[in-house]
């Protein structure tokens, strides 16, 4: 008996391989917009009246992911509007991220135009990145909401700001210096905001190892440049973008890499059908407790990552009213319901 209860208490003293995650965040860039066309929340577990930013930390939101674009129109995801919507998320009890387009409207793996007032040449766009990110992080740190992460360009897998950092038409040289002028201009605003690079499609093991064996180059992006490698993971637009595959594909960075890395877009369907796509996760079901079921697999992928680099996930526009869809073929991915009110889903912010 003393053996095994010295076994036991030996078992008990080892190191832990699945760690909780240290950031449960939300993409609620809409709300103000939203907020400004009438929309409003309701959670049985948060006062009568309670913004969402409140809400969804009541209910365990920590991070809050904010996309601004180099558009002067509030409505278009401004650096004021950026600004005020950190204010609140901050003083809800959140950290801010803050993700930047360097667009004038959205960018993704489709869409990297430059700004309609920025230089169209190399060197200018170098300076002009440089400053810009400069006095943006200087801008958050100004009001009181100091960045913790920022991404330097948004699902840049063929590059950002086309055609000039465009890897399909120059190759990874001009993207490479970009992103370092980029990574320059956060340090030289502050000395601990981590700075992200974003891809889409985390599984794509591939595709993410051919990115990053290229980007680095010496004089330009080096590896001290960059802190978190971070990832976009959807379960709508591949049917291989399993979550074998994504634990393979990030725990591959890590090893090769040492940095943290973190799931910073996804989404599930609460409400079906999804026509003409079939989910790359078909045990998970289409409903409310599906979308528990898959942040929670998510979390299991990132928290078994060696090192503890797996960081946390981030839900894409949970209370989107309006854009239930958010750009997939399903009909609800949000966790609030047509009225706003939460749904059970709400908990995945919780662990």
């Amino acid at each position: 008996m003393r053996s095994l209860i010295l076994f036991v208490v030996s078992l008990l003293s080892l190191p832990l391989s699945i760690q909780a995650l240290q950031y449960h965040g939300a993409d609620f860039s809409s709300l103000i917009n939203l907020e400004n066309s009438g929309t409003v929340y309701k959670d049985s577990a948060s006062a009568s009246g309670a913004k969402l930013e409140t809400i969804l930390h009541n209910h365990g939101a920590n991070l809050a992911r904010i996309r601004v674009w180099t558009s002067t129109s509030n409505t278009q995801y401004s650096l004021t509007y950026g600004l005020a919507l950190a204010k609140r998320a901050a003083a809800a009890g959140m950290e801010i991220y803050v993700d930047l387009h360097y667009s004038d409207t959205w960018a993704d793996p489709g869409h990297q135009a430059i700004p309609s007032s920025w230089p169209k040449d190399l060197a200018g766009l170098n300076t002009q990145i440089f400053t810009y990110t400069t006095n943006l992080v200087k801008s958050f740190a100004a009001q009181g909401t100091p960045i913790k992460f920022i991404e330097i360009g948004n699902e840049i897998n063929d590059g950002m700001l086309w055609p000039v950092g465009r890897i399909s038409v120059n190759g990874y040289s001009p993207l490479s210096q970009l992103l370092h002028s980029a990574a320059s201009g956060v340090r030289a605003a502050s000395s601990t905001t981590r700075i992200m690079v974003h891809l889409a499609n985390g599984w794509d093991a591939a595709g993410v190892s051919s990115f990053y064996s290229q980007i680095f180059i010496a004089g330009q992006l080096s590896t001290a440049d960059v802190d978190v490698l971070a990832f976009s993971f959807y379960p709508f637009y591949d049917s291989r973008a399993t979550l074998a595959a994504l634990k393979s594909s990030l725990q591959a960075m890590v090893t090769k890499f040492g940095k943290d890395v973190m799931v910073v877009e996804t989404d599930w369907p609460a409400v079906g059908p999804c026509n003409g796509v079939t989910l790359s996760e078909k045990s998970v079901p289409i409903s409310v407790a599906g979308q528990s079921t898959w942040i929670s697999n998510i979390r299991t992928v990132l928290s078994s990552i060696s090192g503890g680099h797996g960081l946390g996930i981030v839900y894409w526009e949970p209370a989107w009213i309006g854009n239930a869809g958010l750009g997939s073929a399903c009909v609800d991915n949000l966790l609030v319901d047509g009225s706003g009110t939460t749904r059970s889903s709400i908990s995945i912010f919780a662990s």
